[in-house]
């Protein structure tokens, strides 16, 4: 059974006093990190000014660390030391980064964090030592969990995932992956863009970014000027428009006529596929040749298939096996109950 944690992948530096502004851990979130305090995921959505994620960030980069301090605290009482981590990245920047990540997790993590956010117990810390760590290709995460967990696929399938940084594609064969099927290319922030570029025709935007304009994208409505603004339209639209721009000419070198003879199950996965809208393209689109599966909680599967993947390399300790998907919108850290 896993036990699944998600929050925004928004972070803020903030030294504003936040006593009692959250009901848990999960949602007051603030780390010490290089001599300054920071908010991460629902704290910075609701008590930041402007949070901010870089898309596919390095594991240099402030906000992958401060996000990991933040995974890792979150699972600091429920997980048995030491821990065996599996993370990923998309096949696009995995070569560039896996050295670096693993040189980052593979060590004894000191976190410092405000528990006063939501108790009354101050400034904290919790010591994390990581023994084992493998990186992996986000793809490849979907596709073990899709074969070792509540799916447990079979033969040939194909996996397509979207999320809100990148899209991603591969054709998973019992033997192994079919390299030239992976694809890596833009993801819904694309689409969340253009729905900006609409929106700023008629009306002021302020100082949103697109992470601060993709919650609107998933209600479906923004208020601005005091006017509550439908989004619904635009955002089919939009999603139409970036199907057809982005994924479908993607798609045209990876589900081809020979390799539809090899499998035509195709599994839908990623925050993405939880829209209706775009989901109904890759019907228009493939929905005769090809039996598409629909994966349930779609934006957690890479994180899924990470911990199964530690539970590999632990050599079956549930405990300490933990999965670590840093995702551009959404952080989903996973490990195993009893």
């Amino acid at each position: 059974m896993f036990a699944i944690q998600s929050f925004s992948s928004l972070i803020e530096n903030s030294n504003a006093n936040l006593s009692n502004t959250s009901k848990d851990l999960l949602n007051g979130l603030k780390i010490f990190h290089e001599n300054q305090w920071y908010i991460c995921g629902n704290l910075a959505m609701s008590e930041g000014q402007l949070p901010h994620k870089f898309i596919n960030s390095a594991p240099t980069d402030l906000d992958y660390q401060l996000l990991v301090k933040a995974a890792l605290l979150l699972i600091s009482d429920s997980a048995e030391q030491p821990l065996t981590i599996t993370t990923g990245f998309p096949y696009s920047t995995y070569r560039i980064y896996k050295d670096m990540a693993t040189e980052f997790l593979k060590k004894t993590h000191i976190i410092e964090f405000d528990a006063s956010t939501y108790s009354n117990s101050g400034k904290r810390s919790v010591i994390l030592d990581v023994q084992n760590v493998e990186v992996i290709p986000e793809i490849v995460g979907c596709t073990i969990a899709l074969r070792k967990g509540e799916h447990q696929a079979e033969g040939n399938f194909f996996v397509l995932s979207c999320g809100f940084g990148t899209f991603e594609s591969v054709l998973s064969m019992e033997s192994g992956i079919v390299e030239q099927t992976m694809v890596s290319t833009h993801g819904l922030k694309y689409a969340v863009n253009m729905m900006m570029s609409e929106l700023e025709k008629s009306h002021y935007l302020g100082f949103r970014n697109a992470h601060l304009m993709d919650e609107a994208f998933q209600k479906g409505y923004i208020i601005l000027n005091r006017k509550n603004v439908d989004l619904k339209e635009i955002r089919k639209n939009v999603l139409r428009s970036y199907y057809n721009e982005v994924i479908s000419p993607n798609l045209r070198n990876v589900i081809t006529d020979a390799n539809l003879m090899k499998s035509n199950k195709v599994y839908l996965c990623g925050g993405a596929m939880l829209y209706q809208d775009l989901v109904e393209c890759f019907k228009n689109e493939f929905g005769d040749v090809a039996q598409l599966e629909f994966v349930s909680d779609p934006a957690s599967l890479a994180s899924k298939g990470y911990t199964l993947n530690s539970l590999r390399v632990s050599g079956g300790k549930k405990q300490s096996s933990v999965g670590l998907d840093i995702g551009n919108a959404t952080t989903v850290v996973t490990t195993l109950t009893e």
